[in-house]
């Protein structure tokens, strides 16, 4: 009994209806089995717990409180074909059973009377009930299974026949071979097509099948190739046994592996890879148990520390290697990682590095601690030299000169770039060298004094700063440019300094100027070349200020000094006499301190010493006690003007104290700067203006061009007011020159022609020159015609009249006749008289104009100047009329009458008719005719309105 039961042991039963027997069978299942029993006299309740799945199986009577049996069983069956339901009743008939048949029950039992063995009998009955139930619900679970990893998208799967032909195949089983699988059902598995292509792939399929056939597990890996792709299939072929052990069926499952296939080729070639990085990367990983113990050391270990991996775990624990107490294990406990931890470590080789080290935990064989180390030792010192750097251009901006900065630049540069051997060479424009500015003990120490050289791009230096190219030399004894083979610098850098110069600095290693440094010097460099153009453009601004303050003074002085010029001017306009001219200018020079004091002196000719005549201001005896002596060597002043007619400045009357006397009179008067200035005017002196000033360097450049034009001015205007004078004076000296100067035209004409030519006035100035008539006397006038048109000074000859012994000619010169340059001065030219031995000239010069300055005028004029008379002469009858008619006179009119005059036309009988004249004029006779009688009604107008 016990054993029939315990079937029912984990069965979960429920008992339906209202019969008498429930509760017995209830009692007995309890006691006999160790079945769950529940019990419910509703369908309803029994519908639920069948739907809910909390039974395995039902019993119902026929009646029930809402239903009956079968009712039930249709209802349940409704929800589950699975649960096994027994109807019982004790009231049954074949009715009954017939609809419990019909209605799918898993059993009917009559109970009319329910004793030991019905109830023997209904246990039997539900466990034979339970246990097909349950068997059935295991192959159920089994076909879905072998369906669900049948028809799994990703394995292809083909059922086989024992002797390997193709019975049946899934959905990717029938994609893989790329057939109609009804179409090929019954072939030999290894024959199908999407096998067969390739004999290999065909050979390893066969095997593995024949394999199966004979009941044992067959594998392989084929490789199928499709334009352009290749799939790499993992093939295997699994025998299925009966229960005697026969092969009832083969099963080939095919799965696609071409993607793991790439992985794994991916994954040895980034092992690889990786293997590669660790070997050749800057950083180095070691890994390490908790005591410190190596269990994983890099292979590029030796990169940062020199050691081989072996050598590293000779050392012993990473203290050893990364010093103590590098992190607090807690911290990496709570955080997991530290990351930069900065840790001053030393190589093999015995040099210092720093490193930063990042610390995690890590479960890698039989290491937890990873520990990253980065070498940073290059940027540590990158980062000093830029504070180093920083500090510089700070110090830059103090430094007021260039040679401040180019020593600043030598200075530092061993802090920055860790070189001591340094040099910065300046460019000078004005003589196109470069000039070492600086240079450090080290650099002199290796490479001597350093030498200036021109900038013509054939050096190093030169070439740098000619090409302004940066040039970098692992070893300069390579460079062909190098012209000092005994150097002993061997890595060197030369940097140009834009306009300014270039940086040298070096070292006498070999390849010292790796990345950092090349840039470290480059930012070295570029900052001196941004403070050396500071100091330009400051030393350009403060040169432009003071310019501009100069500018502002002259410009200040300048408009005093025109002021002044202008009441000058203006005095000089209204003056009526030179004298009035000289005292007005030495009161304005004077007037509201512009100058201390002025005075304008004339040389006394007997006694070659220059006398004032003229003065204003403070002169405090200074006159009285100097004495300006005329000549080119003089000291004072004064004395040179006259004698050179150049203009005299003493900017700095102290500075030749000791050695001139006038200095020791003119200083204690507060005289600090003196200015001579000649009064002249075509050539002609009319005296020395002398300016005295309280400040040095008073008289600058502009100042001198101002006082220069105003000398002349000053001169101008007293010649106008001589010549002035001349015009109303009566009374004349007439002055008999002699003179030898072959260069006068008249001279030279009578010489070459052997004749006597004399010159009687008549003088007329064009815009063509000066047209004059001589008379010739002693020679053929065609004779002396050819003379004069072959002179230079001639530009044209006119025959008035003559013959074989002489005659009038007309002469046009290039240049002014003496005439014109003596009525510049008042005079007049009266006459010339020019023999081939000597030449005579008659001067007539007016009261109101000095003689001397006549004089003085000829023998500038001429050489081998003598005076032969002098003759005072009245014209106070002559000179009004003459004068008049002149003054009325045109050009024309003047020269039509002295040719008509001169040809003998007025002369009875006339020498030359009015025609004849008129063609030699080269106008018509009415014309001729119209001059002539236009000139005698103003003379005879002039002279009887005079009378």
């Amino acid at each position: 009994m016990a054993t029939d039961s315990e079937p029912l042991a984990s069965t979960r039963l429920l008992l339906a209806g209202t019969e008498s027997w429930i509760g017995e069978f209830e009692t007995a299942l309890e006691t006999r089995t160790g079945a769950t029993v529940q019990c419910a006299s509703a369908a309803s309740a029994a519908v639920e717990a069948a739907r809910a799945g909390r039974i395995d199986c039902l019993v119902t009577s026929k009646e029930l409180e809402d239903s009956t049996g079968i009712d039930l069983l249709r209802t349940v069956r409704d929800a589950s074909d699975t649960i096994p339901v027994i109807l019982c009743t004790s009231f049954g008939d074949e009715s009954v059973a017939s609809e419990a048949i019909a209605a799918n029950a898993s059993g009917y039992l009559p109970v009319d009377t329910f004793g030991d063995a019905e109830i023997e009998s209904l246990i039997q009955r539900i466990t034979q009930s339970v246990g097909r139930a349950r068997r059935e619900e295991r192959q159920r679970d089994r076909a879905r299974q072998f369906d669900a990893i049948f028809q799994d998208p990703r394995t292809a799967t083909w059922v086989l026949d024992p002797d390997g032909a193709l019975r049946r195949a899934n959905k990717t089983g029938g994609e893989m071979i790329d057939e109609d699988v009804e179409s090929v059902l019954g072939e030999e598995f290894w024959r199908l097509p999407s096998w067969s292509a390739d004999q290999g792939v065909q050979a390893d399929v066969r095997r593995i099948v024949e394999t199966a056939i004979e009941g044992r597990f067959g594998n392989a890996v084929v490789t199928r190739t499709f334009d352009p792709d290749v799939q790499v299939v993992d093939l295997s072929a699994r025998p299925v046994h009966d229960d005697r052990g026969q092969v009832r069926s083969i099963v080939v499952e095919a799965v696609d592996i071409s993607e793991r296939v790439a992985l794994e080729r991916d994954l040895r070639r980034s092992e690889e890879l990786h293997r590669v990085t660790l070997n050749n990367m800057t950083d180095t990983v070691l890994i390490t148990d908790e005591e410190g113990e190596y269990t994983y050391v890099c292979p590029n270990v030796n990169f940062i520390f020199g050691y081989t991996a072996a050598e590293i775990r000779e050392l012993g624990s990473i203290e050893a290697l990364l010093g103590e107490d590098l992190f607090d294990r807690e911290e990496l406990a709570e955080e997991g990682v530290l990351k930069n931890i900065e840790v001053t470590a030393t190589d093999k080789a015995g040099r210092e590095h720093t490193l930063l080290v990042n610390v995690r935990e890590v479960s890698i064989q039989d290491g937890t601690l990873l520990y990253s180390c980065r070498d940073v030792t290059k940027r540590k010192q990158r980062e000093e030299a830029l504070a180093t750097l920083q500090e510089t251009a700070r110090e830059f901006l103090y430094a007021e000169t260039q040679q401040e900065i180019a020593q600043q630049v030598v200075d530092d540069t061993a802090g920055v770039l860790d070189l001591d051997a340094s040099a910065v060479y300046l460019f000078d424009a004005e003589t196109n060298e470069l000039h070492p500015a600086a240079q450090s003990s080290t650099m002199e120490r290796l490479d001597g004094p350093l030498p200036t050289t021109r900038a013509n791009g054939e050096g190093l230096v030169s070439h740098s700063f000619v090409q302004n190219e940066a040039m970098f030399f692992d070893d300069v004894h390579e460079s062909a440019r190098l012209q000092d083979r005994v150097t002993g610098l061997r890595s060197t850098a030369h940097i140009p300094l834009g306009d300014h110069g270039v940086f040298v600095v070096g070292s006498s290693s070999v390849s010292e100027f790796d990345d950092v440094l090349r840039e470290l010097a480059d930012l070295l460099a570029a900052t001196a070349e941004a403070a050396l153009d500071r100091v330009t453009r400051e030393s350009q601004l403060r040169r432009q200020d003071r310019e501009l303050q100069q500018q502002n003074e002259q410009l200040t002085r300048l408009n005093r000094i025109n002021e002044t010029i202008r009441e000058i001017d203006q005095a000089v306009v209204q003056a009526e006499a030179s004298e009035e001219i000289d005292h007005a200018v030495c009161d304005l020079l004077t007037a509201d301190d512009r100058f201390t004091f002025a005075w304008i002196g004339e040389e006394n000719p007997a006694t070659g010493v220059v006398e004032p005549r003229a003065w204003a201001g403070v002169e405090q005896g200074y006159l009285d006690s100097v004495t300006f002596t005329v000549d080119e060597t003089a000291v004072e002043p004064a004395g040179r003007t006259a004698a050179t007619r150049e203009i005299t400045n003493i900017p700095n009357v102290a500075g030749r104290l000791r050695e001139e006397d006038w200095r020791t009179e003119a200083l204690p008067r507060d005289f600090l700067s003196v200015i001579s200035i000649p009064l002249e005017y075509n050539d002609l002196s009319y005296g020395v203006l002398n300016v005295y000033a309280e400040t040095q360097a008073a008289f600058d450049g502009t100042v001198r061009a101002v006082l220069r034009e105003l000398g002349e001015t000053i001169a101008s205007a007293t010649s106008a007011i001589e010549r002035k004078n001349a015009l109303v004076t009566r009374s004349v000296t007439s002055i008999e020159f002699e003179i030898d100067d072959p260069g006068f035209v008249l001279s030279k004409i009578a010489q070459e022609s052997e004749c006597e030519l004399s010159y009687q006035g008549g003088i007329q100035q064009t815009a063509d020159g000066s047209y004059v008539i001589v008379t010739v006397d002693g020679a053929a006038i065609d004779r002396v015609e050819q003379v004069a048109e072959s002179l230079i000074g001639v530009d044209e000859v006119r025959q008035i009249s003559g013959d074989e012994s002489g005659g009038v000619l007309g002469l046009r010169l290039a240049e002014a006749f003496l005439a014109t340059e003596l009525a510049d001065h008042g005079a007049v030219f009266r006459s010339a008289r020019a023999t081939p031995d000597s030449t005579t000239l008659v001067v007539e010069v007016p009261e109101s104009v000095t003689p001397r300055h006549i004089s003085q005028l000829i023998h500038e004029l001429f050489t081998g100047v003598e005076i032969r008379s002098k003759q005072d002469i009245d014209r106070s009858s002559t000179g009004p009329v003459r004068s008049r008619v002149f003054d009325e006179l045109t050009d024309r009119q003047l020269e039509v009458t002295q040719t008509a005059y001169y040809s003998g036309f007025f002369e009875s009988p006339r020498e030359h008719t009015g025609a004849e004249v008129a063609e030699m004029l080269g106008i018509s006779p009415p014309a001729f005719s119209t001059h002539i009688r236009t000139v005698e009604r103003k003379l005879f107008s002039a002279l009887f309105e005079e009378v």
